[in-house]
């Protein structure tokens, strides 16, 4: 991440309301010449955030619009694949290897992390090492020109991506680097953790202590920072994951859940024909759901801390890979 003593001489200083409605077709250039939506917006920034506006439509300037980014966006859901297609993409002794030895070099940091947040190591390293492959596949796409092509560009989802644009220039604001600078997905999320902008602003920490908060190449930050986010949505320290679970009789269906939210209990299910693999109270509130394994269909409960996993990203399947390679690295580096 390139800190900005550049971003101070390229671009005025991030102070100062200017009147800019009248002037923007004027000022714009290039993709975004004249847009109404973009005057707008930058209108929102200077007002309700403080931004100059001229320096805003400098970035604005040379900002670009992706067709790729739409196509992707925009292309249809691949089918969806089954536990027993999708757990091997994830899974692999190369990303097993890589996930060693990241956390062989960086395990006083992971140590660090897991005694101030209560979090795992193995399960921050699996994070990232299933988000980037630990770093190797961040995004090639400048977050200015997703953020923008999507905000001003892409009706279905506009107000959510223009909320990230905003999030985005304020963090780039707050950290002092050039927002024409920074990359990461198609759709804006950002470094070996895959932050969205949004989530930056809220969870991410200077783990380093060095004034800036750095997740695209700086790996104590990037690691701090996903502890953290596990922390603020309830990650329950010394407390499992998931239990498997072993179902007979006509009900077992019924206690399936909907959506991932840990709507029903052990109990209600041990009334419907589950039984857990481990010893759960009860009152346990479990996402209850089934995946279909190479041997078959496989039954699962997953506890507290497996929903503070999909709260990362809002899949069963995703959290079950997340915490299987957890386990993985664990086994691989003989801790126990």
């Amino acid at each position: 991440m390139q800190v900005m003593r550049g971003w101070a001489t390229r671009y005025a200083p991030w102070v100062g309301l200017v009147s800019i409605l009248g002037t923007a077709q004027e000022a714009l250039a290039g993709d975004y010449e004249g847009s109404p939506q973009v005057a707008e917006f930058v209108g929102e920034m200077t007002r309700d955030y403080g931004f100059a506006g001229e320096q805003l439509m400098g970035v604005f300037r040379d900002a670009e619009r992706k067709q790729s980014i739409l196509d992707a966006i925009s292309k249809p859901a691949e089918r969806v694949k089954q536990w027993n297609e999708y757990r091997p993409m994830f899974i692999t002794d190369a990303r097993v290897a890589r996930g060693v030895d990241f956390w062989r070099q960086h395990e006083a940091v992971l140590a660090r992390a897991e005694q101030e947040y209560g979090v795992p190591a193995q399960v921050i390293v699996s994070i990232i090492g299933v988000e980037t492959f630990f770093g190797r596949n961040t995004g090639n796409f400048r977050v200015i020109d997703a953020l923008s092509t999507l905000g001003f560009d892409y009706p279905p989802r506009a107000e959510f991506f223009r909320k990230e644009l905003r999030e985005f220039l304020l963090l780039a604001r707050e950290e002092q680097v050039d927002p024409l600078t920074l990359k990461g997905s198609y759709a804006g999320a950002m470094g070996l953790p895959q932050f969205m902008p949004s989530s930056f602003r809220a969870y991410a920490v200077d783990f380093d202590g060095d004034g800036h908060i750095n997740i695209w190449t700086n790996p104590d930050d990037a690691i701090g920072s996903v502890a953290s986010y596990f922390k603020r949505h309830g990650w329950v320290v010394g407390e499992p994951v998931v239990s498997r679970a072993d179902v007979r009789g006509e009900q077992v269906d019924e206690g399936l859940t909907t959506g991932i939210e840990p709507t029903k209990t052990v109990g209600e299910l041990r009334a419907l024909g589950w039984s857990s693999h481990d010893a759960l109270r009860d009152d346990m509130p479990v996402t209850a759901f089934r995946l279909e394994g190479d041997n078959g269909p496989e039954y699962w409960m997953g506890l507290t801390n497996f929903y503070a996993i999909t709260r990362y990203n809002r899949s069963v399947m995703y959290a079950m890979a997340v915490h299987q390679l957890s386990e993985q690295l664990v086994q691989a580096r003989g801790v126990k």
